[in-house]
């Protein structure tokens, strides 16, 4: 039994907050993904019938390049962000949870550092 108010038991147990982050760029995320999917699904329709060369003379235009590294970065990093939350959400179970949330940062990571790097190489390798 504790003499302690139930006000006094709870005060320092609220947000801790860290979740504004998250939820802020998410947010932000999915904005800005909203032009730049636009943006994609018309390069995309432009490039059909593109042979390779063509294909590399698109990614060679630093414009698109960026465009494209844009999209794919903030594409892993809102999925990232994504996942995280509901992992948080419905798996109840520390070892599952945290072992969903790094896998899928790390699986992004690696997936958006190749893509990166294939787009840096067929616009500007040799």
């Amino acid at each position: 039994m504790s003499l302690q108010s139930p006000l006094g038991r709870v005060r320092g147990l609220g947000s801790a907050k860290d979740g504004v982050g998250h939820w802020w760029a998410q947010k932000i995320t999915a904005v800005a993904l909203v032009p730049l999917s636009l943006w994609f699904v018309i390069a995309v329709i432009g490039l059909i019938g593109a042979d390779y060369a063509q294909f590399r003379a698109f990614f060679a235009t630093p414009g698109n390049a960026a465009m494209m590294i844009l999209t794919v970065v903030l594409t892993c990093w809102h999925g990232a962000i994504g996942v995280q939350v509901v992992a948080e959400d419905y798996i109840h179970a520390e070892g599952s949870k945290l072992a969903v949330i790094l896998g899928t940062k790390l699986a992004l990571g690696f997936l958006a550092t190749f893509m990166v790097v294939s787009i840096l190489l067929a616009g500007f390798g040799g």
